[in-house]
């Protein structure tokens, strides 16, 4: 197996772990690189964010590579998760406690066939306020942490192809390949919402980055050991 060029540039597909930040893992990574080839710096970016919260794919690029990252963040990206019913939270997910409850609507097949349809091809969606997008120089989750009100616009987004199951009476399992710029704890919500109850999500997996699979993907602990023999 030839040695993976790191310092001068690599492309790397990591499964991040929960509780991670992507700049955790594209610090983490920099460092290691940068101790085995002794050099002060070097250029390390990922190419899409993915929750803390959330696990899988991040892509990251090296040196020369980060040319590419602005055409990556642009591809596609695929979620495995389970959103919770007949609740919302403020951050749509687990980040924030439960704060409203409604009844829980009733789930069989063609439930699940309508909400598919209702947010398959080009749709609007609302970022939440806990995300890290920008709204005059400030990232949304700013001002949601100083319960500073803000209005964030809807953004055009593509969801390709979107499968659900029920888990139970109350959670829904799904696989959502969607487009670049998709939150998927604003689907969460907004399926809470088309049931006429809440929706959370409570778990995310990103199993696809463009044409980078989970499959692909090595643990942090593996790509330190890849760097540290090459």
């Amino acid at each position: 197996m030839s040695k993976i060029p790191f310092d001068t540039g690599a492309v790397l597909v990591v499964n991040k772990p929960l509780n991670w930040t992507s700049f955790d893992v594209v610090k983490k990574i920099r460092y290691e690189i940068c101790k085995h080839y002794n050099i002060k710096k070097i250029k390390v970016g990922h190419a899409g964010t993915l929750d803390p919260l959330a696990s899988g794919v991040v892509v990251l690029c090296t040196g020369k590579k980060t040319k590419t990252i602005d055409q990556l963040i642009n591809e596609s990206k695929q979620y495995v998760g389970e959103i919770r019913l007949g609740s919302t939270t403020p951050s749509f997910d687990l980040e924030t406690e439960i704060d409203k409850e409604f009844p829980l609507p009733k789930l069989d097949e063609n439930v699940l066939t309508n909400i598919s349809n209702n947010f398959s091809g080009e749709i609007l969606q609302i970022p939440p306020i806990f995300s890290a997008k920008r709204i005059n120089g400030r990232r949304a989750y700013q001002y949601a942490r100083n319960n500073e009100e803000v209005i964030l616009k809807p953004n055009q987004v593509t969801i390709h192809h979107l499968e659900l199951k029920v888990l139970n009476k109350n959670t829904l399992s799904f696989n959502c390949h969607c487009s670049k710029g998709t939150y998927i704890r604003s689907l969460a919500r907004d399926i809470g919402l088309f049931l006429d109850s809440g929706g959370h999500l409570i778990s995310l997996k990103r199993i696809k980055s463009g044409n980078f699979s989970i499959e692909m993907a090595k643990s942090i602990d593996e790509w330190i050991d890849i760097i540290k023999a090459s």
